[in-house]
């Protein structure tokens, strides 16, 4: 007999070899009563699907759709489904999950014909798609030789899960069916079509919005967020990877194979300067506009987006447009730490926009954009406190001022200023490339990768602390950031496609110093696994001004921490 403990409640029971995570939660439901479904699970801390079978003792930890694997599993599952309902309806037809938008999955879907997609066919797909929940399908995990799972997926016509199997290094991959139709998914799935009870399909811009449940009530539809310049933005990276033949992992291990790494990487860094040149032109058009010119830039995105590299390669565009950029970020503005306010847990909320001076911010900038001269403050991160040294600032007839913070698009900031006078530039590293067309790259993961890299180089914190301050990382995002995105003038995308390939040879080590033994494990597994799927590129051609310098160390640009 197998000794399992339950980690929900630190139970132990006896079941015997072979018992599979379903079985064991049955066993353990009554005393647990989960506040909603469950449909995952953490072995020793290692995600895993229900139907997983147990064959020595473990602890096992039950997880609804709130936590992020089990939210993954939860959207695979029904990326299948929505898979599952295409190919029925419309034999020959392509379907393409690109990217996560609107809290749900934008789905750009092609029939064999070229007949647009109309309101009569998302109508069909999501009564299908209910039969199938209906009938309550199960999901087949089949384990096959790299080889024969590459031969199941070319008979198929599936040419990108093909090329990432063959670019994989694995000897043997896994693969699912659903009924008669077969696909590849990176991770588990639930055991069966009935678990998913919450979601939608509708039309958006040119194809389908998959919607997913509440991060915060799975019982519930992920509010929709009216999102154009962010589709926008999704769009064109599209077209460029699309030219370039470079929209999944596959496409990117195949040019590598073939040496063109160097070129995978001028061309990226390329696309961005050409990208920040657009940027800085238009901001010197509406610097020297005769009527309400702009002198206020605004910089802002979520944590590990490049937004330092990204001020300062701005900076030099506009010096070469004839301007004279001066910055400073809203960082030095922060209260002394003693009147910092404080999460629910007593820990300093730094996220929180009321640990910004907004008060003295806008009233030195209003000074300054009366042509006054100003002393402003530098933050001491190591004493907690708002020191001033001197720093005096005052704007000329040819100077453009540049704010650089998480809070810089938040109107609490700036609501004494015209916005005529404001330039918003949103950034972050809003990845694009996919695994293949069914598998999307979470957007969070490039700026986490990037993140643990950072902090373990500057001995800041290990992978482990960086992993477990994520989460509430992303929740400050999702409540200080992420509202104001849309209100951009323009956004800027600093991911690179063969990032991923890059950060691999950076990450694996750290990453590999997790132990198994704490809770942290699951995502560093997760984050192993999935950067396995690129094949490793040294970072020596990657420029100094890159933004990945950033993260990677070896920049050119002066960071003060």
């Amino acid at each position: 007999m197998l000794q399992i403990r339950c980690k929900n409640n630190n139970i132990t029971k006896s079941f015997p070899e072979g018992t599979s995570l379903i079985d064991v939660y049955q066993e353990f439901a009554d005393e647990l009563q989960m506040p909603y479904p469950v449909v995952s699970a953490k072995v020793n801390n290692a995600s895993q699907g229900l139907k997983f079978r147990l064959f020595q003792n473990r602890d096992v930890e039950f997880l609804d759709a709130r936590w992020g694997s089990g939210h993954r599993v939860y959207v695979r599952s029904l990326c299948f489904v929505l898979y599952k309902a295409t190919s029925d309806l419309f034999p020959g037809s392509k379907l393409f999950i690109e990217h996560p938008l609107s809290l749900g999955y934008y789905c750009n879907f092609r029939k064999r014909t070229p007949e647009p997609l109309t309101d009569a066919d998302v109508d069909r797909i999501r009564e299908r798609m209910q039969e199938i929940v209906d009938l309550d399908m199960p999901f087949r995990r089949h384990e096959a030789t790299t080889e024969e799972a590459v031969r199941v997926f070319a008979e198929r016509g599936f040419s990108d899960k093909v090329r990432l199997l063959e670019t994989s290094g694995q000897i043997y991959s896994d693969y699912y069916t659903l009924g008669d139709t077969v696909d590849y998914y990176y991770g588990p799935l639930v055991p069966s079509a009935g678990y998913l009870r919450v979601w939608d399909v509708e039309r958006y811009q040119d194809g389908l919005l998959l919607r997913v449940p509440d991060v915060h009530d799975p019982t519930k539809l992920a509010p929709k967020m009216p999102m154009p310049r962010t589709f926008e933005m999704f769009a064109e990276k599209v077209r460029w990877d699309v030219i370039m033949r470079q929209s999944t992992a596959g496409d990117v291990n195949k040019a590598i194979l073939k040496g063109h790494a160097s070129e995978l990487i001028q061309v990226s860094e390329a696309l961005q300067e050409k990208r920040i040149v657009q940027i800085a032109e238009e901001i010197d058009r509406r610097f020297r506009a005769e009527h309400d010119p702009v002198r206020l830039v605004l910089i802002t995105g979520p944590s590990s987006s490049g937004k330092t590299t990204f001020c300062k390669r701005l900076s030099i565009q506009l010096l070469a447009c004839g301007l004279r950029p001066v910055s400073f970020s809203t960082d030095d503005y922060f209260v002394n730490r003693v009147d910092t306010p404080l999460l629910p847990n007593g820990q300093y909320d730094f996220d929180n926009i009321r640990a910004v001076d907004c008060e003295l911010l806008e009233e030195h900038l209003m000074k300054l954009m009366a042509g006054e001269r100003v002393e402003v403050p530098e933050y001491n991160f190591t004493t907690g406190k708002r020191e001033y040294n001197g720093k005096k600032l005052k704007l000329g007839r040819d100077t453009v001022l540049i704010i650089e913070g998480i809070h810089a698009l938040n109107p609490l900031l700036t609501q004494r200023l015209p916005d005529s006078l404001k330039f918003k530039v949103y950034i972050s590293a809003l990845t694009n490339i996919s695994l293949d067309d069914h598998n999307w790259v979470p957007t969070s993961d490039n700026r986490l990768l990037r993140r643990i890299i950072r902090d373990y180089n500057k001995g800041a914190f290990t992978a482990r602390e960086t992993i477990s301050q994520w989460r509430s990382v992303c929740e400050a995002e999702e409540k200080w950031i992420l509202p104001f995105q849309e209100t951009a003038d323009v956004m800027f995308n600093s991911a690179l496609n063969i990032e991923f390939a890059v950060l691999r040879t950076h990450a694996e080590v750290i990453l590999a110093s997790v132990q198994k033994n704490c809770p942290e494990y699951s995502e560093a597994h997760r984050l192993l696994k999935f950067i396995h799927y690129f094949i490793p590129v040294d970072d020596k051609e990657i420029p100094p001004t890159s933004i990945m310098r950033e993260f990677l160390g070896g920049s050119s640009f002066k960071y003060r921490r």
